[in-house]
């Protein structure tokens, strides 16, 4: 026996719901505070006197899937397909409508997904015309799903034959004419309106909402509609699982409670805890079930001590819990992500801009760094050329940044110097700006526009930034960032190029490593820094604020 910490239960709903539920609460079952928190929305909802639990069809789908599919479901496998037949007696609706399940790789999330499809178009479902699409953003994930399910109806095909009809591109029931499709970002046809369930593969590949919106806008016309998220944590910031894990952290603190969206967040809660194994249950509850996982984790746990790229994927698909290579990134996503606070009044304040203007036909930014203290604030703004040869590799909202205020998208051949230096004069009315800072090589082409405002070298009021000026300023930053020091608003474009950037240790290229540092791109063609250089640019100035005890004057280049 155990002891069990009842939340808000005002009655038993289901075994597999309680059961689940009260071996989490009581520690038997080892999960994070986020699926703890989950429970509290499961029983916020159920509580419900309109709630109807189907337990006849809860038992007939897991008899079904473990049946055809060849397998026992694990207990969180059981808790989720319970709660897929919870519905409102009212109006015939289901309760959890979307449900996001985000957990370790190798726990089997398309080994459950793919009897839940293949389940949903049967007539023990009951609902004709439920149409499945597994939509992923490349052929072999979308395809994995669908291919799970044609394996099971090859196997089974003697029985199998009187009620599906099957291709490798379609699978039909024959009797609720139920289809089941995958789709991915090359797909030819993109048509959700005939949809009923939607499953999205590995969301944290996201890094737009092009594929989510087709499906999704003319969605939720057919009986009982459902969304499923599935995914692992990955290195894509600001996109679609960003957003979903925003909606989950306020569905979770009760913040929202008119959503059917149930967040299933298994991660660790602190970073260490990838450190103790009895830990690794919080992101990976198939781990009691499955020896080679077991295994191939305990392999990789020794492995990474001595790869970072190994490390970087433990912590990230294996423990949900973002890391980049320590190697190379400029600090931890958790600190890029809180810069996202609200700025204070500004308006009369001191500040100086930097400016990064690198190609004249792709990206460029102008960054206002303010200071109180340990506290900077920063207003940052770019300009993007729609004839960039870059343009189509970017994959992000660019549009919605623009409709945002964050952008200026400019139809020219070049972004014009002036755009940014009439950007600094509109900034001049509200803040007394004291210098300017630009990279030294860029200072030919902004030199004119920037005397016009009245910033040049003659009044010394513009300062050209040199790599031994980053060296310096590198350790400012860092610490800027790490104790949580800068704040930005909501920017998720100084936070994609934030973290789009590397360090490079100085010397490294010529066989030495002169103990310094500078700022690199991961990627030179689709990813792009230039707002955090904007950002750095400023940083090297900063001393020009009053009553400003510089941070780094005493820091030397190594030599």
């Amino acid at each position: 026996m155990y002891m069990t910490t009842w939340k808000c239960r005002k009655k038993d709903y289901h075994p597999f719901i309680d059961e689940y539920i009260d071996g989490c609460r009581s520690g038997k079952i080892i999960v994070g505070n986020d699926i703890l928190l989950a429970f509290d929305v499961v029983e916020y909802k159920l509580n419900n006197d309109d709630v109807f639990i189907d337990e006849e069809k809860i038992g007939k789908a897991i008899e079904l899937m473990e049946r055809y599919f060849g397998y026992s479901l694990f207990d969180w496998e059981l808790f989720v397909t319970a709660l897929i037949h919870c519905y409102y007696k009212s109006n015939d609706t289901v309760v959890f409508d979307e449900i996001m399940i985000m957990m370790g790789r190798g726990n089997g999330k398309n080994g459950f997904i793919s009897p839940v499809g293949w389940y949903l178009t049967t007539h023990y479902h009951g609902v004709k015309g439920y149409n499945v699409e597994i939509i992923a953003n490349s052929q072999d994930q979308a395809e994995t799903s669908f291919n799970d399910i044609y394996t099971v109806l090859e196997d089974t095909w003697n029985k199998s034959k009187r009620f599906f009809h099957k291709t490798k591109e379609v699978i039909t029931n024959l009797i609720t004419r139920s289809y089941i499709k995958f789709h991915t970002s090359n797909s030819r046809t993109k048509d959700g309106k005939r949809s009923a369930c939607l499953i999205f593969d590995e969301i944290h590949e996201y890094e737009n909402y092009d594929m989510i919106s087709v499906f999704t806008s003319g969605f939720g016309k057919r009986k009982h509609s459902r969304i499923f998220y599935i995914t692992t944590q990955g290195h894509v910031r600001e996109g679609v699982l960003d957003d979903k894990l925003k909606l989950a952290e306020d569905v979770l603190n009760g913040t929202i409670k008119e959503l059917g969206f149930l967040p299933l967040l298994y991660r660790i809660d602190e970073e260490a805890e990838a450190l103790d194994p009895d830990m690794w249950h919080k992101a990976n509850p198939s781990l009691k079930n499955l020896p080679e996982l077991k295994k191939q984790m305990d392999k990789e746990f020794i492995q990474m001590k001595y790869t970072p790229s190994v490390e970087r994927d433990f912590y990230t698909k294996r423990m949900n819990w973002p890391k980049n290579n320590a190697d190379i990134a400029v600090t931890d996503w958790k600190y890029i992500k809180a810069t996202n606070r609200d700025l204070p009044s500004l308006t009369g304040w001191q500040c100086v801009v930097g400016i990064d203007y690198t190609k004249i036909n792709d990206l460029a930014s102008v960054d206002l760094h303010f200071r109180d203290g340990d506290l900077r604030y920063k207003i940052s703004h770019s300009w993007l050329c729609l004839q960039s040869a870059d343009l189509k590799r970017l994959k992000i909202p660019w549009k919605q940044w623009e409709e945002d205020g964050l952008l200026t998208t400019v139809d020219d051949v070049e972004i014009n110097p002036y755009l940014l230096t009439d950007y600094i004069f509109k900034q001049m009315q509200s803040y007394d700006i004291k210098g300017v800072a630009v990279d030294g090589y860029r200072y030919a082409l902004l030199a004119k526009a920037l005397k016009d405002i009245g910033f040049d070298k003659e009044h010394k009021n513009l300062y050209l930034v040199r790599p031994s000026d980053i060296m310096k300023i590198v350790p400012v930053i860092d610490s800027t960032l790490v104790n949580q020091n800068l704040a930005v608003g909501d920017n998720p474009l100084y936070r994609w190029a934030t973290n789009n950037t590397k360090l490079i240790v100085s010397g490294k290229k010529q066989g030495t490593d002169t103990g310094n540092y500078y700022y690199g791109k991961i990627e030179g063609k689709s990813r792009k820094t230039d707002p955090f250089m904007a950002s750095v640019h400023s940083f090297v100035i900063e001393d020009l604020l009053d009553e400003v005890t510089s941070a780094y004057n005493d820091l030397p280049v190594i030599t």
